[in-house]
């Protein structure tokens, strides 16, 4: 509201994603070159968790009740899942791997993530696979592989999570997939390279 910087927080080395507690009361950041994720207070702006997670990590997600966080590492190839206390403390309950045939296991490179208001089904860009994982939340289970353009980087639900849009960022274009069906139904050409889509109700 006042425009004018409240703290600066000291974190790892090349600090990319950010996700927000739903109750606001922490940021997450993620250090690619550290391989953190770190849990800062909004209260005192202090760090309260390091959590060591594998290489890479791009892009942190709470559930919509804040009880679970997911973290994707890029070169590691894995989501880190975690659950969330109360005070806001995370504890990893499992980590989540990939496994496409015909896909280069280096190809599998999660990036975006979704997750559904229900909290059930968490959608996972996988960047030069050209491929979204759809995972079972809260089993970690991989269910399927959604094919849509190639490098696919991050995804956003429409406001009705009807439909999920993802941005592919070699093929420079968004493909729309049916949330209940679990399926592509449509790519739509636009700009060069898309890397983030945003909606609004």
């Amino acid at each position: 509201e006042t425009r004018t910087v409240l703290a600066e927080v000291p974190v790892g080395v090349e600090p990319e994603g950010m996700g927000i507690s739903p109750d606001a009361k922490f940021v997450v950041n993620t250090s690619e070159t550290t391989n953190m994720a770190h849990f800062i207070s909004t209260e005192d702006y202090q760090i309260k968790h390091n959590v060591l997670v594998d290489q890479r990590p791009r892009y942190a997600e709470y559930t919509k009740d804040g009880k679970r966080l997911f973290a994707t590492s890029e070169i590691g190839g894995t989501v880190t899942a975690m659950d969330i206390a109360e005070d806001g403390t995370p504890t990893v309950v499992g980590k989540i791997t990939f496994e496409v045939p015909g896909v280069q296991p280096e190809w599998l490179q999660p990036v975006g993530v979704e997750i559904t208001s229900d909290g059930t089904r968490l959608f996972v860009a996988l960047g030069p696979a050209n491929r979204v994982a759809v995972i079972d939340a809260q089993t970690l289970e991989v269910i399927d592989y959604i094919l849509v353009g190639q490098r696919v980087w991050q995804l956003k639900f429409t406001p009705d999570e009807k439909y999920l849009l993802t941005t592919n960022g070699n093929s420079n274009d968004i493909t729309v997939i049916d949330v209940a069906k679990e399926e592509a139904i449509k790519s739509m050409q636009v700009g060069q390279q898309p890397w983030g889509v945003v909606t609004i109700e």
